[in-house]
């Protein structure tokens, strides 16, 4: 066999098992025997860059390239569809439909309604070549790249007799096990929470980073076939084409030929979709000859063959008990509702986020008040309202923030500009304690393999670790002794503990979990000082003086640096043999010349000689500050292809100059003028 001829061979092999696990749910090998094809794979395509293949499974990882999105014309406006809470209206509209056919006999196609982001897929020659949002309907963007990182979603088509060219249209999802995953690690990470996977998978799709986009899992159902000539006169039935073509159609559709069908399966679901896997939030009704819908035709906006019933929103009336408060890694105080029991959306729900203190002055709550409580499509429970109707004379106390912390006994603070109150005992109080350690091993941290949030737990409960330096005295015995661990998962924890050693400066700083720097201001801190040493001795002057540090920033590192207990956490670290300099590796990236000092850029398009990433590097390796979006304050724009046209109309408004890539790269001395 040759190495194209293996190289096709193990593509095709790949292709069917994503298909089996992720299309069928039906997988037939395991994973470890997936990575190895996978592997070998990557292995001869590295080697043999001259057989590179868009379409190749080993694609759908992603890359940081994505580039800015480029806004497409639909082929066809992608409209809305007329929705409807009312079960009459429901009814109303198949009578519409009965006098549109002039009594002539027709189906309804009964779909769920998938509650995500809707997605255009072009096909050529059996190859996906596009993938657009539905924009406004007229325009939407080209996210393909990302799109390519969904698994369920065909890179090259099965079977056989799909057209030349053709549209299919669908739902990119967020399963609520992925939406799960994610919503917690932000949590951990005191981000903000995605409200409900449609939020999770329109923000996820939109990510300038591919690779990010495919480690969220996304999902994607389709139901919408447009082409020429149709495989048939039924929509029902050219479905069933495009699910043997490779599409992951929906097992649940439904044909109904009366309207006692389409109500039976409008009640079904109102309860049974509580048990998928994905979001849906209501039913989509079909006439399924495509030669009655071109005859009934579209009003301006919508067409008249189809119509969404839309479930309302669950919600509870229960009585709050009480009101708990629950203490952040980062020391921020959350007011908890606690209320009697009551069931949403398929679950027993107990308590609800009360925000912070000013959400809960809106709310004027009173323990014993009446108060709604509302899932619907949403996973996190919320109070809505009060019933202030039900308000008696035993009504009790107002509802107050707390003014010390709940865990330690600390005087709360409120930074100006923020919402929520912090306890500031950072290294005193424990769940901050538990937080930090969880922080330590985090995945952007210094990504500890076999140290999650649990395991972290019943490492600070067995009392094995009291804080991060802990962690690099762990012995593999000691770790194999707590519940669920075993001798193998020992090591590998410990291995990985030991792994750690060599993750780079710029992280460990941000490991260590300083109040306000994150992920991007530890590496700014990283290339400005070096060196832990030099970011501990810094004073205010000095910290405020690097771009993009302010005061509130600065004066957290100061307070964090003298914290005797701070200080004896980080020797700890130190003697543990952990990065606490910038490499000789990073420090060759670190500034070379000021020639772009006070210029804030935006990088917009696609290149040619390196990668956004790499740009962003190399703009502040000269003294330059990325930033994201474009105002008054821009100084240029660095233009590749692709640039897109809202980006440049809005540069042009304001007077923003382009510079090309060539101009950037001579101005920075990379090539000769």
């Amino acid at each position: 066999m040759t190495v194209k001829e293996e190289i096709d061979a193990l593509r095709a092999e790949l292709d069917t098992h994503n298909y089996n696990y992720y299309v069928l749910n039906a997988p037939t090998i395991g994973d470890r025997e997936f990575d190895e094809m996978m592997r070998r794979l990557q292995d001869l395509e590295a080697a043999h860059p001259e057989y590179f293949d868009p379409a190749s499974p080993s694609q759908r990882v992603g890359s940081d390239l994505t580039d800015d999105f480029v806004q497409v014309l639909h082929a066809r406006p992608m409209l809305s569809l007329a929705n409807t809470y009312s079960r009459s209206e429901v009814e109303d509209f198949y009578r519409r439909v009965e006098q549109g056919l002039g009594g002539e006999p027709f189906e309804i196609c009964c779909e769920l309604k998938f509650d995500g982001l809707s997605i255009s897929l072009i096909y050529e020659e059996g190859r996906l070549v596009r993938a657009v949002t539905r924009g406004d309907g007229v325009h939407g963007d080209d996210v393909t790249a990302n799109v390519r990182t969904i698994r369920s979603i065909p890179l090259t088509l099965r079977g056989e007799g799909w057209p030349d060219d053709f549209e299919i249209r669908g739902e990119v999802l967020m399963p609520w096990e992925s939406f799960e995953r994610l919503n917690a690690e932000r949590e951990q990470n005191e981000e903000p929470l995605f409200a409900n996977p449609r939020n999770a998978a329109s923000g996820t799709l939109k990510l300038q980073n591919s690779r990010e986009v495919a480690r969220r899992r996304l999902d994607a159902y389709l139901y919408y076939l447009l082409a020429d000539p149709l495989p048939s006169d039924g929509h029902y039935e050219n479905l069933q084409t495009a699910r043997t073509w490779g599409f992951k159609v929906s097992g649940d559709m439904r044909l109904c030929r009366s309207l006692d069908e389409v109500m039976a399966f409008i009640s079904h679901w109102d309860t049974a979709r509580q048990n998928l896997p994905v979001a849906t939030d209501g039913v989509v009704l079909k006439v399924n000859s495509v030669r009655q819908q071109e005859r009934l035709g579209y009003t301006a906006k919508v067409p008249r063959w189809a119509i969404a019933y839309k479930f309302k929103a669950e919600q509870a009336l229960t009585r709050l008990s009480s009101v708990t408060y629950q203490v952040g890694r980062q020391g921020t105080v959350t007011p908890v509702a606690n209320f009697d029991a009551v069931p949403l959306s398929g679950t027993i729900v107990r308590r609800a986020t009360l925000h912070n203190d000013d959400f809960v002055q809106a709310l004027d709550l009173h323990i014993g008040d009446m108060v709604y409580v509302e899932k619907g499509g949403e996973i996190i429970p919320k109070i809505t309202a009060v019933d202030t109707d039900s308000r008696t004379m035993m009504l009790g106390d107002k509802v107050r923030m707390v003014s010390r912390c709940p865990e330690c006994g600390t005087p709360l603070v409120r930074y100006e500009g923020e919402a929520a109150w912090y306890c500031p005992n950072d290294s005193g109080c424990p769940p901050q304690l538990k937080g930090r350690i969880e922080h330590f091993v985090s995945r952007k941290a210094m990504n500890i393999d076999g140290l999650g949030g649990e395991t972290v737990d019943l490492l600070w409960r067995a009392g094995l670790v009291h804080d991060a330096a802990d962690l690099y005295q762990l012995r593999a015995a000691d770790v194999a002794r707590l519940p669920r661990m075993g001798q193998k998962s020992a090591l590998n924890i410990v291995h990985g503990i030991a792994a750690s050693r060599d993750v780079p400066f710029d992280r460990v700083l941000f490991a260590i979990g300083i109040r306000f720097v994150g992920e991007t201001v530890a590496k700014t801190l990283a290339t400005a000082f070096r060196s832990m040493d030099a970011v501990a001795a810094a004073r205010l002057d000095d910290l405020v003086a690097v771009t993009e540090i302010g005061e509130k920033i600065a004066q957290s590192v100061i307070r964090f640096f003298a914290d005797q207990r701070n200080r004896t956490l980080v020797e700890r670290l130190r003697e543990a043999g952990l990065q606490f300099a910038l490499s000789e590796a990073t420090a060759a990236d670190a500034p070379v010349s000021d020639v772009l000092a006070g210029k804030s850029i935006v990088i917009s398009g696609v290149f040619q000689h390196h990668s956004r990433d790499e740009y962003k590097a190399l703009i502040e390796r000269h003294g330059g500050t990325n930033v994201s979006s474009i105002s008054s304050r821009t100084s240029f724009i660095l233009a590749g292809e692709n640039m897109g046209p809202a980006k440049r109309e809005k540069a042009a408004a304001l007077g923003i100059p382009l510079v090309s890539e060539e101009e950037f790269l001579r101005a920075i001395g990379a090539i000769d003028n």
